[in-house]
């Protein structure tokens, strides 16, 4: 049935001057197609040849690839972390059906593992018991806890505005990416709130630092993998990532692991396997 709506004849002639044409889609080549997975990383040593990261971040996620098998990885570290998935690094890019390919954020990374590994999923996550799976989050807070928060300190002489606690755990507020000019620190100068909060030395976490390190050390003992387990789970490449770049950091941190001879030996054999696992990805 016709509408009973029409144009007035003058408008109809105005937009018969405009008329709306469609064009096909324009192909382009792509000088460099993706064909393996390329797992974007903050940059590596600049003094060295080795392609592991200096961010534990993405170490964590280039030996959690390569513990679970998987060889022919590259990685490229041209890339800024405001042009990753969320503003931050590491970004996997997979190919797929379309010759750009598809970018994955970090916390997709260990399904896409799954997918990929010959090894098999379990439902303990490679871990020996439900006991070592329990107790894989309390190493787990361990290391992301005192050894991080020592790390971080050993890296670089933090002004006392780095090291300064504020309430919501140091975070950062999110909407301050958004605003421009950002708004007015929550304490401080500047600020209708006093400061408050503590500045955070290496010299008094030390103790709490070489405690938790002689902790990792002893609970390791001989075994080829934490925990005892039979074969890798995300927590070695947890400790790999943090070994590994505190061999790297401040001579007071990691004088602790160069004292625990397993730690050095257990992070040379893992580091052999990981660098293995990648190649540079080729210049676009």
């Amino acid at each position: 049935m016709a509408s009973a709506l029409t144009l007035p004849a003058p408008l109809k002639k105005a937009f018969s001057l405009f008329p709306l044409q469609t064009y096909p889609p324009v192909s382009f080549a792509v000088r460099f197609p993706l064909v393996k997975p390329t797992l974007w990383i903050a940059p590596p040593r600049k003094s060295s040849t080795s392609l592991l990261s200096t961010d534990v971040e993405c170490l964590k996620w280039q030996a959690f690839i390569a513990i679970r098998g998987l060889v022919d990885v590259a990685v490229r570290w041209d890339i800024s972390p405001e042009g990753a998935l969320g503003g931050r690094l590491p970004t996997l890019h997979v190919p797929n059906a379309g010759s750009e390919g598809l970018l994955l954020p970090a916390e997709d990374i260990p399904s896409w593992v799954d997918n990929q590994s010959t090894s098999g999923v379990d439902t303990l996550d490679g871990y020996k018991d439900e006991r070592a799976k329990d107790e894989s989050h309390a190493w787990v807070s361990l290391l992301e806890g005192v050894v991080h928060a020592a790390l971080t300190l050993s890296g670089s002489t933090p002004s006392p505005f780095d090291t300064f606690i504020h309430w919501d755990g140091n975070k950062g507020r999110p909407f301050e990416a958004l605003l421009n000019p950002p708004p007015a620190p929550l304490t401080g100068f500047n600020s209708f709130l006093p400061a408050f909060g503590a500045n955070i030395s290496l010299s008094a976490l030390q103790p709490q630092y070489t405690e938790a390190i002689s902790a990792l050390s002893e609970r390791l003992g001989e075994d080829t993998w934490f925990l005892g387990s039979a074969n890798p789970t995300f927590l070695d490449a947890l400790l790999f990532a943090y070994l590994h770049c505190i061999l790297h950091s401040g001579d007071v941190t990691r004088l602790e692991v160069t004292r625990r001879t397993n730690l050095v030996a257990w992070e040379r054999r893992v580091r052999t396997k990981v660098e293995a696992a990648f190649c540079v990805a080729p210049r676009r």
